[in-house]
């Protein structure tokens, strides 16, 4: 099984899936985004476009990566990432769906003035442009489509924990 952690910069995904794989037995984080750090590692470099996610080999690349763990350990993997854009998530979790790996997506959601506050203030990364200039992208994808596709979980008023717990429990219900 999947755990996916969507939603947009500042939400909380990472922290809160380093808490829910502790709360999940038998369960691994992996962050898609290495996938995208790989790519963007090759030389010369890929036409750049902006976003490592649309380069068409992210998305498979992702899904294989992610059947191949999970063939090699079994469990559970809780995967924090980011994806705005409704084909791209469709090809991700289609893929996983022939692969017929179930998918729990949930998105961790916070208003427009938590979030900006929360990368503003981020004391390890520092304020940063990049993050914010995906909040009406989120903004927009929340309203279109994201929060129909997922079990939306309300950060604005919880911790981590609080977050990671919620999730948990509704996996395990």
């Amino acid at each position: 099984m999947i755990l996916w952690l969507n939603g947009t910069h500042g939400a909380g995904k990472t922290t809160t899936s380093a808490l829910v794989q502790q709360l999940i037995p038998d369960s691994r984080v992996f962050d898609a985004e290495k996938v995208g750090e790989t790519l963007m590692d090759i030389k010369p470099a890929l036409p750049w476009t902006g976003n490592f996610q649309d380069w068409e080999p992210w998305r498979p690349l992702v899904v294989e990566t992610a059947r191949r763990v999970l063939e090699y350990t079994g469990g559970t993997l809780v995967m924090p990432m980011t994806v705005l854009v409704e084909q791209y998530w469709r090809e991700i979790s289609s893929g996983l769906d022939q692969h017929e790996i179930p998918v729990r997506h949930f998105v961790l959601h916070a208003d427009q003035y938590t979030l900006r506050g929360r990368i503003e203030g981020d004391t390890d990364l520092g304020p940063s442009t990049f993050r914010l200039a995906y909040l009406e992208p989120y903004a927009e994808a929340a309203r279109t489509w994201l929060h129909g596709e997922a079990e939306v979980v309300d950060t604005t008023h919880l911790t981590p924990a609080q977050a990671a717990q919620q999730i948990a429990e509704a996996v395990k219900a």
